[in-house]
């Protein structure tokens, strides 16, 4: 066991702080990563906070990980020392079951082991990116392109994963007219993925503040979801609509915008439940739909189209002594439009 720091909180009420963590000495097949940035997920808060249950402590959040290559097992055969990569959402699965057979390990009925706030195989608790190392077995590595900085690549292994999977499955591109509810951390990101992707983009938000900005990521149009108007002037008109906020809507009106055939996919996460009309459904042959993250295949795919499409999420780096503050700062939507620990200043 290494020893690392890192930045924990013991508990819902209690702040992130300076401590340090103990990581696993390199099995076979494990890759040593310097963490040089860690994206800040809204999903960290909700778990640091205890607001969707069953959060574990001491917690050390953080699963948009960036960084270098210091050391590999010796059955590592696709990455070494020096190499830039990332690590998402989960750090290890089963392997075996159909789901992980089919680069789906998001699904693993194992269950997958998620980075942080979770128990790995042997029993002993995740830890995440809040940190400056880690250890990941290989499969759940990936390599980060030349052409993506590091820092802004941290968020994609989150937010950027998150978007993509959903736009590609229900086929956003050329002809498809694609609405983001949302143009924060994620929102921002579906926004620019949809539009390189060749989507007619449309931004769902609740005022006028962020429509330069979203004209300028891409969306051909922006409109105020607290005016009324809205609704009546977009009804029955959307192919596909991803919803990326983490607050219970009055789905209904959404599911309105779609044609028929039309989905409407919830990768937000809200603490509350959801109702819905079934009506709602029924009289377009609508679609609602959730979606996770992505394999480790697609997350590679997502990586790689970013880097050739020149997609990048929109980020605030911090020092790791802002991070209580970035979480307030999150809460009240105060950021464009995410925020990106520099581990460096981790215990320094």
């Amino acid at each position: 066991m290494t020893s690392t720091p890192a930045l924990h909180c013991t508990s819902a009420s209690s702040p992130l702080e300076a401590t340090a963590i103990e990581r696993r000495e390199l099995r076979g097949a494990d890759v040593q990563i310097e963490i040089h940035f860690c994206g800040i997920c809204h999903s960290d808060i909700h778990q640091a906070k205890d607001e969707w249950g069953g959060s574990i402590f001491p917690m050390v959040p953080g699963h948009e990980i960036a960084g270098i290559v210091t050391a590999v097992g010796p059955d590592v055969t696709r990455f070494a020392v020096g190499d830039r990569v990332g690590v998402g959402c989960m750090v290890d699965s089963c392997g075996e079951c159909e789901q992980c057979l089919a680069g789906e390990e998001q699904y693993c009925s194992g269950p997958s082991v998620p980075t942080y706030n979770g128990t790995d195989y042997d029993g002993a608790p995740t830890y995440g990116g809040y940190s400056r190392e880690i250890v990941v077995t290989e499969r759940f590595v990936v390599r980060i392109p030349d052409a993506l900085e590091l820092d802004v690549a941290a968020p994609l292994l989150c937010a950027g994963i998150t978007t993509y999977n959903p736009l590609k499955i229900w086929g956003a591109g050329p002809g498809k007219k694609v609405a983001v509810i949302g143009m924060g951390g994620l929102g921002h990101v579906a926004v620019k993925i949809a539009a390189a992707m060749g989507a007619e983009v449309t931004v769902l938000s609740q005022t006028d503040a962020k429509r330069e900005d979203g004209l300028r990521f891409g969306a051909s149009s922006y409109y105020a979801t607290s005016d009324p108007a809205t609704f009546k002037e977009l009804r029955g008109s959307l192919d596909l609509i991803l919803n990326t906020v983490s607050a219970n809507l009055d789905l209904g009106k959404y599911l309105s915008l779609l044609k028929v055939d039309g989905t409407m996919v919830t990768v937000g996460a809200p603490s509350k439940p959801d109702m819905i009309h079934a009506f709602m459904l029924i009289g377009g042959r609508r679609r609602l739909a959730g979606s996770a993250i992505g394999g480790m295949p697609a997350t590679q795919e997502m990586l790689d189209f970013c880097a050739e499409h020149d997609v990048a999420p929109e980020i605030e780096l911090i020092d790791a002594r802002a991070v209580n503050d970035a979480y307030g700062r999150v809460q009240n939507s105060d950021v464009r439009y995410r925020f990106v620990i520099d581990a460096t200043t981790i215990g320094a």
